[in-house]
């Protein structure tokens, strides 16, 4: 039952990764050519805003050409050397993500106080159009990714930069109408700064948590205490020490516990009851050392739990 169960999740997921392959190669594909138009628009109009939500986007592009590997990397077998596959790997580049993400925010920082020294004429009815046509590609992306964010920090970070670039091209479009009106073309700059602001706030949960699961901290939604209750409360389970809880990749997460059980006899129902347990709180991989309570632990190293 258990293996038909681990059969059908497996397909599943496969099913899910396939999918979301596609989603991104269509979303790669709109966003490149939208790029090509935005940059080459930015440098005939002069405008730093557009510039910059280009360069953005190019690196969003980057971003999901990054996502797309690190599905491939996931799918590889484990081997000798690497007796988990590569899944970490997607982690990795979440952490990769994030830092271009502000590097990029470093670059416009740095063009918009050059261009408040020296202003620049804009054209912002073409600005603004230009823009227009970056809502309907970035909010069309951010729609199609939004349903597997949920699952994936690297398709999330994915999403929140595709719904970042959607308000932000909002921004860039009332820079447009704004220059036009009144002629300030120091408002394209500025904007240019807003850009960075919103780049900046939406790629820091991103960085902090990729960081936080690359030094194999327990992920984001799990809380140890719970989980230790949780596994508490099965059938014959005395108490749970030396937990530990990690990512193996973006999607999957792993722990190892020593349990004491009140009898060894019952050791397969009590260990069925927690991997059950633990497959709820999102937690497909576990390891568990079982004991009694007279066994002497031979393992000092600094734990939680217990």
């Amino acid at each position: 039952m258990e293996e038909n169960h681990n059969h059908h999740h497996h397909h599943a997921h496969v099913h899910e990764v396939k999918s979301l392959n596609g989603i991104f190669i269509l979303s790669i594909a709109l966003n490149a050519a939208f790029v090509i138009v935005e940059a080459a628009v930015g440098f005939l109009e002069n405008s730093l805003s557009l510039l910059s939500d280009a360069g953005h986007n190019l690196g969003d592009v980057f971003s999901l050409l990054l996502v797309l590997a690190a599905f491939k990397l996931a799918a590889v077998h484990p081997s000798k050397r690497f007796t988990y596959g590569l899944k970490k790997s997607t982690v990795l580049i979440s952490l990769l993500n994030a830092i271009i993400l502000l590097v990029a925010v470093g670059a416009i920082i740095l063009e918009s106080i050059h261009k408040f020294r020296e202003p620049a004429q804009v054209d912002g009815i073409a600005v603004s159009w230009t823009a227009f046509v970056g809502i309907i590609i970035n909010g069309a992306t951010a729609l199609l990714l939004m349903r597997g964010q949920k699952g994936d920090i690297n398709v999330r970070g994915a999403f929140l930069h595709m719904a970042a670039d959607t308000l932000v091209s909002v921004g860039v479009v009332i820079s447009g109408v704004a220059i036009t009106l009144t002629g300030c073309n120091t408002i394209d700059p500025i904007v240019s700064l807003v850009i960075a602001a919103v780049i900046l706030v939406s790629t820091w949960k991103l960085l902090s948590e990729s960081l936080r699961l690359s030094l194999d901290g327990t992920p984001e939604g799990i809380d140890p205490e719970h989980v230790i209750a949780k596994m508490e409360g099965c059938a014959h389970v005395v108490n749970v020490h030396h937990l530990h809880i990690w990512a193996m990749s973006t999607t999957a997460n792993a722990l190892t516990a020593h349990v004491v059980i009140d009898d060894l006899g019952a050791m397969e129902q009590a260990k069925a009851g927690i991997k059950a347990a633990l497959m709820a709180e999102g937690i497909a991989h576990s390891t568990l050392e079982m004991e009694t309570a007279d066994c002497h632990c031979a393992d000092h190293d600094t734990q939680y739990g217990g």
